[in-house]
């Protein structure tokens, strides 16, 4: 079969909205090119080996990548996917110099070359993340390894937005505790809630495909006893008062949709835990916890987005 590589330039602001762009346009994962890894500090004590080619990378802002099978139905597709970037720009997003380019790929080529941007990487205290074609030893006896294949959803969990959720959910996550992840994508969020002892997590998403993809991954971690995947808009249907913690990482524009909602279905004294956030919409995004009846309590930055940890008063 042959594959299709659309290859768009835009900014660190733009990948996650682009990234899900692409997976709605039936793209399985995509590839991120930004040379801030060319210059980025690694540890080594996982005994990775880095070559990157600056090559590879562009001068200014990032390229994102994905894959299209070659078909009748390409052209409209492709139509469909810069509209729908072109879009982005009404929510406020820099979508930069949005240049998308097509080239042809054949499946061998495209089932093997993606894999060299994916190592293990310790993302917190407790969590490493592992790509599931790896062989990886734990460097210590409490460390939980969390196995993902990028091929299925939304990469490897070692975005910005997805290690500052995680390193929330360590220090709000107790023993027992209902925990709902809003928006799970590929389960991540949820199977580190899950090894963290929650007793019961709920990973919603809207995307079917997005569900299948975080059921198989909940299953590759061993944590489907305590996980349940289900389709649903963020947090309709939902009881009140039936989460200790709620997590989403997604747009601030949608998280600012549904601010009430955490409020009626977090349990008082509960936390909400709030990521996908750019820097330029950090305060917008405060304001609308504050008056859903939240505190800001602790906020975490890692290179250009934010993490927002509240507490239901």
């Amino acid at each position: 079969m042959k594959w299709s590589e659309l290859s768009i330039h835009t900014t660190n602001e733009a990948i996650e909205p682009i990234s899900h762009i692409l997976h709605e346009a039936g793209a399985s994962g995509v590839v991120i090119e930004d040379p801030f890894e060319l210059t980025k500090e690694r540890q080594d004590q996982f005994g990775e080996i880095y070559q990157l080619n600056p090559d590879d990378y562009p001068e200014e802002g990032v390229i994102v990548k994905a894959y299209l099978p070659v078909n009748s139905f390409l052209g409209e597709t492709v139509d469909a996917i810069k509209e729908s970037i072109n879009n982005l720009i009404i929510h406020n997003i820099d979508i930069g110099i949005n240049k998308v380019t097509i080239s042809e790929v054949n499946e061998e080529e495209w089932a093997t070359a993606w894999k060299k941007y994916y190592h293990p990487v310790k993302i917190s205290e407790k969590f490493t993340i592992v790509p599931t074609w790896e062989i990886y030893t734990p460097v210590s006896s409490d460390e939980l390894i969390i196995e993902l294949d990028p091929g299925m959803a939304f990469g490897t969990g070692t975005h910005p937005t997805t290690v500052m959720c995680i390193q929330a959910l360590e220090r709000t996550v107790q023993p027992g505790d209902r925990v709902i992840d809003v928006g799970t994508g590929s389960g991540v969020l949820s199977i580190a809630a899950a090894m963290l002892g929650a007793e019961d997590v709920r990973a919603y998403d809207l995307d079917e495909v997005a569900v299948t993809s975080a059921r198989l991954n909940i299953k590759l971690n061993k944590v489907s006893d305590n996980v349940t995947t289900s389709q649903n808009n963020l947090l309709d249907g939902v009881e009140e008062n039936s989460a200790d913690v709620v997590v989403a990482n997604i747009l601030a524009e949608v998280i600012l949709r549904f601010t009430d909602d955490v409020a009626r279905v977090v349990k008082p004294g509960g936390t909400f835990i709030a990521s996908g956030i750019i820097q330029q919409k950090k305060d917008h995004v405060k304001e609308g916890l504050i008056q859903s009846g939240f505190e800001i309590t602790e906020t975490i930055l890692m290179e250009d987005w934010v993490a927002i940890i509240a507490k239901r008063i």
